[in-house]
């Protein structure tokens, strides 16, 4: 114990001194059913157990109508098992979910090894195509330069290839190409058809 000024401090004790309520009315305050002004929050069991926990007997609660009845009860249960389920029924939910995770983990463990060992192939496939598209792009480029030539030689200066005369030439060639490729497949053919 220990003295503070003129007042005692004891360790660790608070002394709680309960706040006066603030309608002093004289009396329990009992609402009067058959009044029409009587709130309905008033007429609940919940306000008489509120009644019946402040002043005791002294409210004039009947103590035996603030126990559920065997209905109330049975509706009670059935919430408390949906809500709170037993320790038993929270262990085994408990470990279907990490069991459940512990399968997506395996299954997604597998996916990632055999694309892992796909990467080999998938890494060669993806040089195989960058080296096609980089000889297709020289391809382009050399054709087009080529064109391009062949319009100076045509035309004797240089061409935009976006000009219409440009375009033009080009489908021409493009055109005598196509009849090139045809009159070959007629000669390869018409050999097949000799040679049978």
């Amino acid at each position: 114990m220990a003295a503070l000024g003129n007042r005692l401090v004891f360790g660790g004790v608070r002394f709680y001194n309960a706040r006066p309520l603030w309608r002093q009315l004289g009396g329990v305050y009992r609402p009067d059913p058959e009044d029409p002004r009587t709130p309905p929050w008033q007429l609940t069991a919940a306000f008489e157990a509120k009644l019946y926990g402040r002043y005791g007997m002294a409210s004039g609660v009947d103590p035996a109508q603030l126990w559920p009845t065997p209905a109330q009860l049975v509706e009670i249960e059935a919430e408390e098992r949906t809500w709170c389920p037993s320790l038993r029924e929270m262990l085994a939910a408990l470990d279907a979910k990490e069991q459940e995770a512990e399968a997506k983990k395996r299954q997604r463990e597998k996916v990632i090894a055999a694309q892992m060992a796909k990467m080999p192939q998938m890494i060669a496939n993806w040089q195989q195509e960058k080296e096609q598209r980089k000889s297709r792009e020289l391809e382009e480029k050399e054709r087009r330069q080529k064109l391009l030539a062949e319009a100076r030689e045509r035309f004797g200066h240089n061409l935009d290839h976006r000009s219409p005369e440009f375009q033009e030439m080009v489908q021409e060639m493009e055109k005598v190409r196509r009849k090139e490729l045809k009159l070959k497949k007629q000669q390869r053919r018409e050999e097949v058809l000799a040679k049978k």
